[in-house]
């Protein structure tokens, strides 16, 4: 114990005494350890966003339909209106976890200013439920948000409102198939325009009150039950308990990430590209540090001979040389961490203005969150980076002939 105290403490005491070497080993761990952070944490934070926008403008967090309803409804629309959706929703409401639910009806129509028309996804909606719950990712851009009390009033989405030219204030008809197969349709005055984060769906979307749209359609009931949640990760355990309650009603429970592919496909994209950067730093740093390790032993064989005619041997040559970057390591990816956080911290104070997406109009300020597993992940790099490098180093200095590395010292 007492040699091995030594050995820490000779091996403490050369990392300081080769000030210059050291600060540049540090300033490359610390480097990669940071990039690491940034960029897990940049990319951490698309996904939240993306997740939240998704849930928060457009599908909630689970919605709950009638048995086939998403294989069969453009084909029978009125054969999948649940009729009793406030039973559904007075069960779902004794589930922990859920914090509310809403009704929806949903169809395709035309949508006409008196000149042309266009088709589009029509959604009645409950407004006050959905403002409260969903409204954070929802833009009302032009106008006003409908209320429960208006009536034959319409929000378009922007891509529509561009394409008929249709300020606020304007009327328009909508034309819609009843359940029956019959053909009905409603004047509507534009009260507002709304922007989501999917730039297909404003292209095609229009909001109605509920009772409109139960009137445009001459039917009763809802075609969706939409839930929010008090917290999104808790979305698949919610979702089983709702399948439990509602076990044998049929009834098709799916959560906002069965419903949107396009998250997860862009998940596993970004996924990836972060792999790819862990890789590229990982190299980026092993080679700096190998390259500052390598130098480090080549001026210090001096050193080693006389080690060795002092009677060390090789291996403690070796096992020097591994114990300072180890100690090196240590430091350096720890500071790494802590400048990682501090930046962090920092940037995501001011905020990154970022451009929309793809498939989007709606630009957003992106951050840097701070992710357990990205910071072990960076660590970890840095350290073994640090520990890898020093192996061959350590070998080659060490195998030096005593009568060769003494002469390094004339």
């Amino acid at each position: 114990m007492h040699l091995e105290m030594m050995d820490f403490q000779f091996a403490l005491r050369n990392l300081f005494r080769q000030k210059a070497r050291t600060a540049m080993t540090l300033a490359s761990i610390v480097f990669g350890v940071v990039g690491l952070i940034l960029s897990g944490g940049f990319v951490e934070d698309v996904f939240i966003q993306l997740r939240e926008a998704t849930i928060h403008s457009r599908l909630g967090h689970i919605q709950i339909y009638k048995d086939g309803y998403l294989a069969n409804w453009t084909k029978e629309p009125g054969k999948y209106l649940i009729d009793a959706p406030n039973i559904v929703q007075a069960a779902v409401a004794k589930i922990p976890g859920v914090v509310d639910s809403m009704q929806r009806v949903t169809f395709f129509g035309l949508l006409n200013n008196g000149k042309t028309d266009l088709p589009i996804i029509g959604e009645g909606v409950e407004p006050a439920k959905e403002a409260a719950q969903f409204g954070s990712f929802f833009f009302i851009i032009e106008g006003r948000q409908i209320t429960a009390k208006d009536q034959n009033k319409i929000l378009l989405g922007e891509g529509v409102a561009k394409s008929l030219n249709l300020p606020i204030g304007s009327f328009v008809t909508v034309l819609a198939n009843t359940p029956e197969g019959g053909l009905n349709s409603l004047e509507f005055e534009v009260v507002g325009v709304f922007r989501t984060f999917s730039k297909d769906f404003d292209a095609r979307a229009v909001r109605l009150a509920l009772p409109d749209a139960q009137e445009l359609l001459a039917a009763k009931g809802a075609h969706a039950v939409v839930v929010s949640l008090a917290n999104t990760l808790a979305t698949d355990a919610v979702a089983s308990r709702i399948k439990a309650a509602l076990a044998g009603q049929a009834f098709e429970v799916k959560t906002w990430f069965e419903l949107d592919d396009f998250y997860a496909k862009t998940v596993d994209l970004y996924k990836s590209e972060l792999g790819v950067l862990q890789l590229i730093i990982l190299l980026v740093v092993l080679l700096s540090v190998a390259n500052s390790v390598n130098m480090t032993a080549y001026e210090r064989v001096g050193e080693f001979g006389t080690l060795k005619a002092l009677g060390k041997r090789d291996s403690d040559i070796s096992r020097m040389i591994i114990l300072e970057n180890c100690l090196l390591g240590l430091f350096g990816a720890t500071l790494g961490v802590a400048v990682g956080v501090a930046l962090a911290w920092g940037i995501s104070a001011i905020g990154i203005p970022m451009p929309p997406p793809p498939n989007s109009n709606a630009g957003y300020t992106a951050y840097i969150r701070i992710v357990p597993s990205v910071l072990i992940v960076a660590f970890l790099i840095g350290f073994i980076a640090t520990v890898l490098s020093s192996l061959l180093a350590a070998r080659g200095a060490a195998r030096v002939p005593v009568v060769e590395a003494l002469r390094q010292n004339i």
